[in-house]
């Protein structure tokens, strides 16, 4: 199993973090883990359940979100190659804060809940690995969570199309294709999608993107970058 799955480390290596970190720590996580491949729609785990580990995407998409009671999604991100998702129930013990579903067929390392807590009782100073892990995560929430209570609609997609494209600040590889729904996009930045077709129809016509079924292709980060922060000719 190691050596098969060490096939993979180049692709991990493409995300800060687990670039970052001590190659005996990288030699365990990949030793230790599986794979796992989830179908379109198919759950990884639901909020309330039982935390059984930490994954990484290879390839296809992780929603991370929530659906309420009344049918209502609240979408916090789409998480490609090679985010890691899963480290937050790991410091609490509670369950896991949200739904983790496969937007497209998705390849997944996964390493055991046992595994890590082997590898965190044994070398307690990993901990601080996957505390930076999690605060990376937690600020880029808040700065969503900033340009959704502050910032006007356009500023709002044009900020979120970047950051998609960055990677969500290194969680996971940046990308000038985004494989994501208009629907998605608007859960995302708590417009309607109406409003985020506008939106987007108007950043396509001043060939700032490209929009196909399912996926937004930047053509020009600098207006995009300047129609982020209210340029009114980017």
């Amino acid at each position: 199993m190691e050596s098969s799955l060490h096939r993979y480390r180049t692709q991990l290596e493409t995300t800060p973090w687990f670039r970052g970190l001590a190659i005996e720590l990288q030699d365990y996580l990949i030793g230790h883990a599986n794979l796992l491949t989830l179908e379109r729609g198919q759950l990884l785990y639901r909020r309330g359940e039982q935390s059984y580990g930490l994954y990484a995407v290879l390839g296809g998409a992780l929603a991370i979100g929530t659906v309420g009671v009344d049918g209502k999604a609240a979408l916090l991100a789409v998480l490609g190659p090679t985010a890691w998702v899963g480290e937050i129930s790991m410091f609490d013990g509670l369950p896991r804060p949200n739904d983790a579903t496969a937007v497209s067929r998705t390849l997944l390392l996964h390493v055991p809940e046992a595994a890590l807590q082997d590898l965190l009782d044994s070398t307690p100073r990993y901990w601080r690995d996957f505390a930076l892990l999690m605060a990376q995560r937690l600020r880029v929430l808040f700065e969503n969570t900033e340009a959704i209570t502050l910032l006007p609609a356009a500023q709002r997609v044009a900020n979120r199309l970047l950051m998609i494209a960055g990677g969500y600040g290194g969680l996971n590889a940046a990308q000038s294709r985004i494989r994501v729904s208009q629907d998605s996009l608007a859960s995302m930045v708590s417009l309607s999608r109406q409003t985020t077709n506008q939106l987007l129809r108007n950043l396509e016509d001043q060939q700032i993107v490209s929009l196909k079924s399912g996926e937004i292709a930047i053509l020009d980060f600098d207006r995009l970058r300047a129609a982020s922060l209210g340029d009114p000719n980017p």
